[in-house]
């Protein structure tokens, strides 16, 4: 009986000089957290998306505290309104950022881009293009096997069972960049929302030729220039056969989309156009001819 007692004493004695070791070592190593970052963090909204660029909203609102200017800090998801509320705790000047999105530049649908092969491997655009590349003429489009679906946090962009193509969902994208880093044909790209939804973009990333792009797909981009040279702001860049238009130049004016002779420019939430006169119809009739 006294071995019990002694040995439940000195257990609760070691139990206990244990605890007071810790204790001391706790507040002697013990690392002072600016109590800031806990209030950025409560505004933030949680979804531990990466497209801020750090692992997680609670990297990201230390970065946010130990800052200087947040001038190269933005969280995607919550915006100009959530930077605010940042600014206002850290007393700093958040900078106002226009609202992006995703945007999928192919057109390349199972009616415009034919198959020429069948891939029987695993469902993987990762997989797929380093096996091969694709399922059609075009090596430059879109692999449909949904790997950016996959990351997709929101719920925002889903596959079209019709065309074989992803579409983003203009109210759900938070343009927080995971389906830009997941598909491995850099076919999606983060632009600018614009006015009222409204944006213009070239729908292909086709590098070829225009003869061997056109054949690949009846909507590519043939590099043929036409929209280079109908914009008047310089927005519009014709590099390696394809053209590409800065969201920051572009205007809006909708000029280059008429002229483009393979349908590649697409115009996005726009009214829709008076019918053409007379004298209009005989002058884009070359462009339709081409089209066909």
């Amino acid at each position: 009986m006294n071995l019990i007692v002694i040995s439940l004493i000195t257990l609760g004695v070691i139990g206990c000089l244990s605890a007071v070791v810790l204790y001391l070592a706790a507040q002697k190593f013990k690392v002072e957290e600016d109590p800031r970052i806990d209030e950025v963090e409560a505004v933030l909204p949680g979804a531990n998306c990466g497209g801020c660029g750090k692992p997680g909203c609670r990297n990201f609102a230390e970065a946010c505290v130990k800052a200087d200017s947040l001038d190269n800090l933005l969280c995607p998801v919550g915006g100009s309104p959530t930077m605010a509320k940042v600014g206002e705790i850290l007393g700093l000047a958040a900078v106002e950022s226009e609202p992006m999105i995703a945007v999928v530049r192919c057109n390349g649908t199972c009616e415009h881009r034919p198959k020429t092969s069948h891939y029987d491997g695993a469902r993987s655009c990762q997989i797929m293009h380093n096996l091969y590349a694709g399922e059609t003429g075009c090596m430059y489009g879109c692999l449909g096997c949904g790997d950016c679906v996959a990351v997709c946090k929101f719920d925002a962009i889903h596959m079209n069972p019709e065309t074989g193509l992803p579409e983003v969902d203009e109210d759900k994208c938070t343009a927080c960049g995971a389906c830009v880093k997941a598909c491995p044909k850099n076919i999606i790209e983060l632009r600018k929302k614009g006015p009222k939804g409204r944006r213009i973009f070239v729908s292909c990333v086709n590098k070829d030729k225009g003869g061997v792009a056109r054949k690949a797909c009846a909507v590519a981009c043939i590099g043929c220039s036409k929209c280079e040279k109908e914009c008047a702001f310089d927005a519009i860049t014709i590099s390696n056969n394809l053209a590409y238009i800065d969201y920051d130049k572009c205007r809006l004016c909708r000029k280059c989309v008429v002229v483009c002779p393979t349908n590649a420019i697409h115009e996005i939430n726009f009214p829709a156009r008076k019918p053409l006169t007379e004298s209009q119809t005989a002058e884009v009739k070359p462009t339709e001819t081409l089209n066909a």
